[in-house]
């Protein structure tokens, strides 16, 4: 009798310790931020303007065009760079208000923006698990911030520049939906953030923040947390998962963070703060399942 022989499917552990370990750099983010002596927004300044070189030089590497493209194309990726530099901007206003558990949930919020996008976009009204994503964002968002404003007003307000700074990196990733198709990914990035960097300067100098640090350390760790390991590792991983599997691996930065803020700032989250975070990080997992697709 002959022996069916089944075919043995390997993990992909490398693509899969990059998609976490790409997580845990950019929940590092706000860390960083925090320690920055430059100002939040200056700091984000720093975080894209750092970068650029190094995302020019991956394009290159990656045969991705830097030059010759299309001018409608190219107004696309610099008008979502605008929005990405508006993004970093009110998110990292944020982080110096409220814990780092609730910045990372709250900065990621981008998710559920679009999934209520997709509804508007097919005319049609949430269903089944789509309405279970809903009521746990709304339902942990409510427990997160009713606890913020128990601290302090101003740690609410940290919580709604972080779910400004989701939106509008929403709208980033909507406005940039056809141009992801022409260009790489490096190239994309490296066009956007030359658009980021200008914005991000000018609101820095309009609010009157310190730009160049006397410690250069935390910004030079923001920049290779969050634009070059954390941005570079989700690049490489994130075409080898469905979206539930992404979707799960953000849970791991509120994790971090939470974590981070514990060991620095000592910013303890009680019981009913992690119902909240699992709520949000559960409505996250959802969100990313019912993405809109390209």
């Amino acid at each position: 009798m002959e022996r069916t022989v089944v075919p043995h499917h390997r993990t992909p552990w490398l693509p899969l310790a990059a998609l976490l370990l790409g997580n845990a750099a950019l929940a590092m983010g706000p860390w960083f931020v925090r320690l920055a002596d430059s100002g939040p927004v200056s700091a984000g300044f720093w975080r894209v303007f750092l970068a650029l070189p190094f995302l020019a030089l991956f394009a290159r590497l990656n045969k991705q065009p830097l030059l010759g493209i299309p001018r409608k194309t190219l107004m696309l990726v610099l008008g979502g760079g605008v929005l990405f530099g508006l993004d970093i901007a009110s998110w990292h206003i944020g982080i110096g208000f409220t814990r780092l558990a609730n910045a990372a949930l709250f900065g990621n919020a981008g998710s559920l923006i679009l999934m209520v996008w997709g509804f508007i976009a097919w005319r049609r009204l949430p269903a089944g698990r789509e309405w279970l994503a809903l009521g746990a964002a709304l339902g942990g968002a409510a427990i997160l911030m009713g606890r913020s404003f128990e601290i302090s007003p101003q740690t609410l307000a940290g919580d709604l520049f972080c779910l400004l700074a989701g939106i509008l990196y929403a709208g980033y990733l909507l406005i940039l939906q056809s141009a992801r198709k022409g260009l790489g990914s490096w190239s994309l990035l490296t066009w956007s953030c030359c658009a980021s960097a200008p914005v991000l300067l000018a609101i820095a100098l309009a609010l009157g923040e310190p730009v160049l640090p006397t410690n250069w350390w935390p910004v030079i760790g923001l920049f290779i947390s969050s634009q070059l390991i954390g941005q570079g590792l989700l690049v490489y991983s994130l075409r080898h998962f469905s979206p539930l599997v992404i979707g799960i691996a953000l849970l791991c930065q509120p994790v971090v963070a939470a974590f981070a803020g514990w060991v620095s700032f000592g910013e303890v989250l009680t019981p009913l703060d992690f119902v909240g975070v699992v709520l949000v990080g559960s409505a996250l997992v959802l969100a990313k399942v019912a993405e809109p697709k390209d």
